[in-house]
C-alpha cells in the first residue's frame, strides 16, 4: 500500500479520537480531543498524472465542541469528539453528526465561490447608505470570489444523556438516528432537537445491582427497524423496534460460552466488547474485544462463525496491561467495502488485517519511517519467546503508549485511514 498524505500535529488536544469516510469516500473526517473536526477532500485525478490517484488534502477545519461545565453535578464536560457520522449527500452541501460526551451536533459543510454585489441600501463595505443619496436602482449581481468552505451548526441535540455518549448511528431511513450511552439508547428525529425517544434502558432500580453497561450500538444498514448494541459482558443484543417501543427485550442474543480453561482474573475485562459493526451486506456483525475480532452470522446466536486473534501474545502480559490501564483501551474494527477483509488496531502503532476468504492475516505498522510517499508497507512479526529473527520485534519491546484505536476504510476502494495518536496516515493499494 502507498501513502499519499499525512497531517502532523503535536499537542494532547490533537490526539485523534475518531475517523470516518463519507458515503462516497471523497471526504474523510477526523475528530480530536480538542473538539475540532478536520475534513480532508480527495483531489481529482489530473490528466497528466494518471497513476497518482487523488490524494487527500485539508478541505475544512472547524471547532465542533467547546469544553463545558455541568454546574448541577460539578463536572467538567470534555470537548473531545467521540464519534462522527456522515449523512448521505442529498445536495451540494455535506452534513455530518459529531458528538462529545453529552451533546450531538448536526453540521452543514458547504462551499461559497460567489458573493452578491451592488446592493441598493448598502455600500460596498456593508454600511447603510443615506436614502437621500440614492438616485438610481441597481440590480445586484453575483461576482466570483475565492472558494470558501463554511461549516455551520444546523441542529444541537442536547440534555438527553446522563452518562457519556459512546455511539451515534444514522438510520437507513435518513430521518432518524440514535445515540447510546452506558445505560440508555435514544432515538432522535433530525428535525426535532428538544426531545428524543428512549428505546433501550438497562439502568437497574438499584444502581448497586448494575452488572453491565452498553459499549456500542449501530443500526442495520438496510432495515430501519433493526439495531444492535454490545455490552461490557461480551454479549450482543439485536433489537427490533417493531416488536415493542421500548426494546428492553431483545429479539436475538449473541454470546459465546466461555472456555473454562482460559478463565482468569482478567476474563471479564477482556471480554468487554469495544466496537460492533454490521457488514455492508447486513448479514454479519463484527465485534472487537480486547484480544480478538469475531464475526457473527445474524442467524446463529450461540457462537461466532469466525474468530481472529489480534494480539494473542499479550495474554501473558495482562497483569502489566491492567496496571498501566491499557487493558481498558477501546479498539475499533472496520470492514472493507466488500466485507471480505477486516481491519483493527493494536499497540506499537501496529494494525491488523484479516482476509476472510484466504484466512491470511498481516500486521502492518503506521510510522513516520513508513510514510514516505510510495513507500511499501512491510509486514511485521512479533516474537513471544526463544530466538528472535532479525525482522521480528520482541513482545517485551512493544510500545504500549503508541496505539491505533481508530481506523476507517474507503467504502469502495482499498484506501485506509489510520489514526496513530496525533498523526493521520492514509495508505492505498499501489497502482500497477
Amino acid at each position: 500500500m502507498n501513502y499519499p498524505d499525512e497531517s502532523i500535529y503535536g499537542k494532547k488536544a490533537d490526539i485523534i479520537s475518531t475517523v470516518e469516510f463519507n458515503h462516497t469516500g471523497e471526504l474523510l473526517a477526523t475528530g480530536d480531543k480538542g473538539g475540532r473536526v478536520v475534513i480532508f477532500q480527495r483531489e481529482q485525478e489530473s490528466k497528466n498524472q494518471v497513476h497518482r490517484r487523488g490524494e487527500y488534502n485539508v478541505y475544512s477545519t472547524f471547532q465542533s465542541h467547546e469544553p463545558e461545565f455541568d454546574y448541577l453535578k460539578s463536572l467538567e464536560i470534555e470537548e473531545k469528539i467521540n464519534k462522527i457520522r456522515w449523512l448521505p449527500q442529498q445536495n451540494a452541501a455535506y452534513f455530518l453528526l459529531s458528538t462529545n460526551d453529552k451533546t450531538v451536533k448536526l453540521w452543514k459543510v458547504s462551499e461559497r465561490d460567489k458573493r452578491p454585489e451592488g446592493y441598493n441600501l448598502k455600500d460596498e463595505e456593508g454600511r447603510l447608505r443615506d436614502p437621500a443619496t440614492i438616485t438610481t436602482l441597481r440590480v445586484p449581481v453575483l461576482r466570483p470570489m475565492d472558494l470558501m468552505v463554511e461549516a455551520t451548526p444546523r441542529r444541537v441535540f442536547a440534555n438527553a444523556h446522563t452518562y457519556h455518549i459512546n455511539s451515534i448511528s444514522v438510520n437507513s431511513d435518513y430521518e432518524t438516528y440514535m445515540s447510546a450511552d452506558d445505560l440508555r439508547i435514544n432515538l432522535w428525529n433530525f428535525e426535532i432537537t428538544n426531545q428524543s425517544f428512549n428505546i433501550v434502558d438497562i439502568k437497574p432500580a438499584n444502581m448497586e445491582e448494575l452488572t453491565e453497561v452498553i459499549t456500542a450500538a449501530e443500526f442495520h444498514p438496510h432495515h430501519c427497524n433493526t439495531f444492535v448494541y454490545s455490552s461490557s459482558k461480551g454479549t450482543i443484543r439485536l433489537c427490533d423496534m417493531r416488536a415493542s417501543a421500548l426494546c428492553d427485550r431483545h429479539t436475538k442474543f449473541f454470546e459465546e460460552p466461555e472456555d473454562p480453561s482460559n478463565r482468569s482474573f482478567f476474563s471479564e475485562i477482556i471480554s468487554s466488547i469495544s466496537d460492533v459493526k454490521f457488514s455492508h451486506s447486513g448479514r454479519y456483525i463484527m465485534t472487537r474485544d480486547y484480544l480478538t475480532v469475531k464475526v457473527w452470522d445474524l442467524n446463529m446466536e450461540n457462537r461466532p462463525i469466525e474468530t481472529y486473534q489480534v494480539h494473542d501474545y499479550l495474554r501473558s502480559k495482562l497483569c502489566s496491561l491492567y496496571e498501566n490501564d491499557c487493558i481498558f483501551d477501546k479498539f475499533e474494527c472496520v470492514w472493507n467495502g466488500s466485507d471480505s477483509v477486516i481491519m483493527t488496531g493494536s499497540y506499537n502503532n501496529f494494525f491488523r488485517m484479516f482476509d476472510r476468504n484466504t484466512k491470511r492475516d498481516v500486521t502492518l505498522e503506521a510510522s513516520r519511517e513508513n510514510s514516505k510517499p510510495r513507500a511499501i508497507l512491510k509486514p511485521r512479526k512479533v516474537c513471544v519467546g526463544g530466538k528472535r529473527r532479525k525482522d521480528e520485534i520482541s513482545v517485551d519491546s512493544l510500545d504500549f503508549s503508541k496505539k491505533i484505536l481508530h481506523t476507517a476504510w474507503h467504502p469502495s476502494e482499498n484506501i485506509i485511514a489510520v489514526a496513530a495518536t496525533n498523526n493521520l496516515y492514509i495508505f492505498q493499494d499501489k497502482v500497477n
